[in-house]
């Protein structure tokens, strides 16, 4: 079979599309033939090198965490009704036409929803729904999200909506600024610009609770929206993490949430929220927006355009 694999850390040019055994079914798993492969940010580090404590990779590796397409086979122990199924994935080597995964971590595909938009939902889906249950959002109350056109953010602006709360949009351009009112922002802003976290507090008088998905100075910036009493949760690391001073924090009474700190949710959990996230969809509660696609083997536009930041909403591999 087809897949992208690293053979050295670095810059996106490390990525080739190369033929590598195909996988085979042991006992409790199947696998799946990959239609679509979700990218998120998180790969583009890990292929730089960063985060070897946390994941650690052996060189050569297929990257990614996912995907959707068709059951092919299934190992012993498995219901055989599995075979033919519409289904989602979220395991490591995403970036190929096929992977080799627990029965247990495959969800579903609810009837007419397509492979990409299934595919959008593996990762941001679930960080979505994981961050919007996360805290109690009030109605009527100012919730920032940073970054609120990307994978993630794009979800979360539209379950804050839901949820009645008056949103904050907080991203880069006219065009993402665009995309975000129309997936329901009420306020929305360009964090490239000088001071934007100071028209956002005259605006809003302080937001009672700000999401930062990008982590850094941007984050750092976030938390300055925050009014005392509010909160922060930041889950970004686009940027690095968001360094926020424990003792202003304090003075100011503001309660910092890491999610990042608490580790992965567990495979029980993130097939619950999978299973939430696809029934949403299918609901036309959720939207996901698909920014970019691009064909396996250009994996390595895929990686520069988010590191570029060129990219809004998700990117996916055409398989």
């Amino acid at each position: 079979m087809r897949a992208v694999r690293v053979h050295e850390f670095g810059g996106p040019e490390v990525l080739r599309a190369e033929e590598v055994p195909a996988p085979v079914a042991g006992p409790g798993q199947v696998v799946v033939g990959m239609e679509i492969a979700d990218v998120i940010f998180l790969d583009t580090l890990l292929r730089n090198g960063w985060g070897g404590e946390y994941f650690p990779l052996t060189l050569p590796y297929v990257p990614g965490g996912g995907g959707a397409g068709h059951v092919l086979s299934v190992g012993e122990g498995v219901d055989p009704a599995w075979l033919g199924r519409h289904v989602i994935s979220r395991g490591p080597g995403g970036y190929a036409e096929q992977m080799l995964l627990p029965a247990e971590e495959i969800v579903a595909v609810p009837d007419g929803l397509g492979s990409a938009e299934a595919a959008a939902l593996v990762h941001d889906g679930v960080t979505a729904l994981m961050l919007a249950r996360r805290v109690e959002v009030k109605k009527d109350e100012w919730v920032l999200v940073a970054a609120a056109t990307g994978g993630a953010g794009s979800l979360l602006v539209q379950l804050l909506r839901d949820a009645g709360a008056r949103v904050v949009a907080a991203a880069r351009g006219e065009r993402k600024l665009a995309l975000s009112r129309e997936l329901g922002a009420d306020l929305a802003v360009d964090y490239s610009l000088d001071g934007w976290q100071h028209r956002v507090r005259e605006a809003t008088g302080g937001v009672s609770l700000a999401f930062d998905g990008a982590g850094g100075p941007l984050g750092r910036a976030v938390f300055d929206t925050v009014a005392d009493g509010g909160r922060f949760v930041t889950y970004g690391t686009s940027d690095g993490f968001a360094d926020i001073d424990p003792d202003l924090a304090a003075s100011r009474q503001v309660h910092v949430d890491n999610v990042l700190a608490a580790g992965p949710p567990d495979p029980a959990t993130v097939r619950a929220l999978l299973t939430d996230a696809l029934t949403l969809t299918a609901q036309g509660r959720l939207r996901p927006v698909i920014g970019a696609t691009y064909p396996l083997a250009e994996a390595e536009k895929a990686h520069r355009s988010l590191e570029e930041r060129t990219t809004f909403g998700k990117s996916l591999l055409l398989i």
